[in-house]
């Protein structure tokens, strides 16, 4: 019996591409890219039925834990990185894990995503309880590193999904909540760093986001709460205070530093 080819798999739509032009490589990567976000708009229920369920156990003090190996690792990871500078989180609430350890996000780790214990003694190693949430991401929805650790999450009675770009793999069938992104075979066959890994980045972003707008920490469509550690961000939250208060750039400038923040600004004069 033919072992079936997973979709992450398949063979490219193009051949020859050693043949091909820039300007030929370049409109056939594009015009891959183009079908991502139809994908992702057809996992928009599972996504939020993941961020209602996460909401509350966030509000309670549970924490988000993202989980990969390898490019849907390091995605993870990034997606972590951003919600403190961004939204002034603690470092500690929403956590990304990557196979093989921090080494991993720059080289990859040999053989660490093969492993199914190791998943679960790094979440242990933060005291993980049934408050938080666990998503793991695998573009090919088999990746042992997160399939064990998602089967241990689920059996102790912690939210589970899985972020993968192959229908009815066992990441899927693992997690309680399964955002299967189906976006077909990649550009360079199997090379699921590209369209695999922009979709599970949207769906990050959209996990976090709305995550974050939940909770709280946007007013309006700003980002109130950003850390000021920089003369953009400064500048940007002089502005914000700016259009939430109808004020000059002086006296707004002049505010954030008295207050130190544009949240503190905002529920002191409005």
């Amino acid at each position: 019996m033919t072992k079936h080819t997973s979709i992450t798999e398949q063979s490219s739509l193009y051949n020859d591409l050693e043949h091909m032009s820039t300007t030929a490589i370049l409109t056939n990567i594009n015009k891959e890219d183009s079908k991502i976000a139809a994908a992702v708009s057809k996992v928009i229920p599972q996504v939020e039925e993941l961020v209602n369920a996460l909401a509350v156990r966030f509000q309670k003090g549970g924490r988000l834990f993202y989980i990969g190996a390898g490019t849907s690792g390091r995605l993870g990871v990034l997606d972590a990185s951003e919600i403190p500078p961004t939204y002034g989180m603690p470092h500690d609430r929403v956590i990304g894990l990557i196979a093989g350890g921090d080494t991993a996000i720059r080289k990859a780790v040999e053989n660490a995503e093969d492993d199914t214990e190791q998943a679960w003694k790094d979440l242990e190693a933060y005291q993980i309880n049934d408050l938080d949430t666990v998503v793991g991401i695998a573009a090919s929805g088999t990746t042992p590193y997160v399939l064990g650790a998602l089967n241990t999450a689920r059996e102790k009675g912690i939210l589970t999904a899985g972020i993968t770009n192959n229908p009815g793999s066992p990441i899927a069938l693992a997690a309680a909540i399964a955002i299967e992104i189906v976006v077909g075979p990649e550009f360079v066959t199997g090379s699921t760093r590209m369209k695999s890994g922009t979709s599970q980045k949207l769906v990050l972003n959209m996990i976090s986001t709305a995550l974050m707008i939940k909770i709280g920490r946007v007013e309006g469509n700003k980002m109130v709460n950003m850390q000021l550690n920089n003369h953009k961000l400064v500048d940007r939250g002089i502005r914000f205070i700016m259009d939430e208060l109808h004020i000059d750039y002086k006296e707004a400038e002049q505010l954030l530093k008295n207050y130190g923040s544009v949240k503190e600004v905002l529920l002191a004069k409005k």
